[in-house]
């Protein structure tokens, strides 16, 4: 007696679905599982056996052999159990086969009840590729049902799955969830003075671009880069999707939401949480869960310069690649990263009101952390000094949603060209028009070694979401200048 259904496993940020073959064979009470299972997937046959017991039906005293398929693709955690129970009671006749052309996940219980599943939002995209049901927990379902053309099942136990591939329950779609709230991010209106400042976030929100920000502590700096979510467009839903399931692939929670997310790892993290990496299977780092939104390394002196220097490939490419032996695996990692750091280890240099105490020997130390290419990949960067009384004491800022308006209309622009700013390759910069003065005084900044090859590629990113700003086809003289105020003020 034979019978199979799919469930999915995430390799990297990508669902892989994974054949559940059951076969019952000769009496004998034992309960074998195979296709490379982790402890975890091993422990399946006690908790898949109770379930069954608990629903109120035999568990066969037969051979019973379970392979999940592909063999050579590596199993980890609790999920493979609802689809285990669900093609064992096919197997023994007590479903029909053509029942159980599903995608399940889900852990279950003892008592039968099916717990949330890391990779439902894996099992909804293959059943919206493939056309199939897709039975999940209903804690899972309102991410699940998020994903378009997917019929999702939400269940609360075994029983409750049995009816679902008997036909006798209808799914649900996204509306028939409650709205899931989106963050509330900090206001910008919060923040007093700083013209420069809020200015060079508005300009790396439009275009996507890397933000540094120095100077010396309580300027504002952390505050400003907590603020950047709230001024950028919401995130699309297939951009959204993809986010989920990078978190998933970490098996971090995270409720839907097309609210871009925001990382903000400690800078004594390690590289391997950082840019992704550990034991056995690679799981993605913050880099990759910052995807489609905004990272933020505050105190960035702090970070060691080996962590520091291992972002410069993945933040050039947008993806990461973990290798291990016989195996890579490639995350997206396309995130704005947002920096702040003291400019000197005492952190009053440049400042108006204190003096720096710091010897050459210590500054040239600290300058040695950051290095030089690690610096060329920020577009933008800028000094945030200690706000003036009348600005710290002044009227609130302009708001969230009045730069976020200027924002959208600069990010469509980019999307009309088929292109964000931030992302622009040699060849998208190319198509710009430079207007004569612009194109002179790029030039000129070359010619000085002022810029590099890169560093003028970067200027002319920068003066083109200035240009998009201003709703500017010609990228103007002003905008480079702007640009060029940005890239060499530090």
């Amino acid at each position: 007696m034979y019978a199979e259904t799919t469930s999915v496993a995430m390799v990297g940020a990508e669902p892989r679905p994974v054949r559940i073959e059951v076969h019952v064979g000769k009496p004998k009470d034992r309960f074998t599982l195979v296709g490379l299972p982790d402890t975890a997937v091993r422990e399946a046959k006690d908790r898949v056996r109770a379930a069954i017991i608990s629903t109120g039906r035999d568990f066969p005293h037969r051979l019973v052999t379970v392979n999940l398929s592909p063999a050579n693709l590596p199993k980890a955690g609790s999920d493979y159990d609802l689809p285990i129970a669900l093609g064992v009671l096919a197997a023994v006749g007590d479903l029909p086969k053509s029942a159980i052309r599903v995608v399940a996940a889900g852990e279950l219980s003892l008592d039968g009840s099916v717990r949330r599943s890391r990779t439902a939002i894996g099992a909804a995209l293959l059943a919206s590729l493939y056309g199939l049901p897709c039975v999940v927990a209903d804690d899972d379902a309102g991410i699940a049902a998020r994903v378009p053309g997917a019929d999702v099942y939400p269940v609360t136990n075994l029983a409750e799955a049995i009816a679902v591939v008997s036909g006798s329950l209808p799914p649900r779609g996204p509306g028939d969830f409650d709205p899931e709230s989106d963050v509330v991010w900090e206001d910008m209106a919060d923040v007093r003075g700083q013209p420069v400042a809020r200015r060079a976030l508005e300009i790396a929100a439009a275009g996507s671009h890397h933000l540094l920000m120095v100077g010396s502590p309580g300027g504002g700096k952390t505050m400003l880069a907590r603020r950047l979510p709230g001024i950028l467009p919401p995130l699309t839903d297939d951009q959204a999707v993809e986010v989920a399931c990078l978190w998933a692939a970490a098996d971090r929670p995270r409720r839907f939401s097309n609210a871009p997310p925001f990382r903000a790892p400690h800078h004594s993290a390690s590289a391997a949480s950082i840019v992704g990496g550990g034991h056995g299977h690679p799981v993605p780092g913050e880099l990759s869960l910052a995807h489609n939104g905004v990272l933020f390394l505050d105190e960035l002196g702090e970070f060691p310069p080996h962590l520091l220097n291992a972002l410069r490939q993945p933040l050039e490419e947008g993806t990461v690649t973990i290798a291990r032996r016989g195996s890579a695996v490639t995350f997206p990692a396309r995130a704005q990263v947002i920096a702040a750091s003291n400019p000197c280890p005492c952190g009053f240099r440049g400042d108006r009101t204190r003096g720096c105490r710091c010897t050459e020997s210590a500054l040239e130390r600290y300058r040695r952390r950051l290095s030089g290419p690690f610096l060329d990949r920020f577009d933008i960067r800028v000094f945030v000094g200690s706000p003036e009384a009348d600005s710290l004491l002044g009227p609130p800022g302009e708001s969230s949603s009045d730069v976020r308006r200027r924002v959208v209309t600069a990010r469509h622009a980019q999307h009309e060209r088929g292109v964000i700013n931030g992302h622009m390759l040699r060849v998208d910069l190319d198509r710009q028009p430079l207007e004569g003065g612009a194109h002179q005084l790029l030039h000129r900044g070359v010619e000085a070694g002022i810029l590099t090859g890169r560093g003028a590629d970067r200027v002319r990113r920068v003066a083109r979401t200035i240009a998009d700003l201003t709703g500017s086809d010609l990228v103007a003289e002003e905008h480079v200048a702007e640009a060029l105020a940005y890239r060499s003020g530090l």
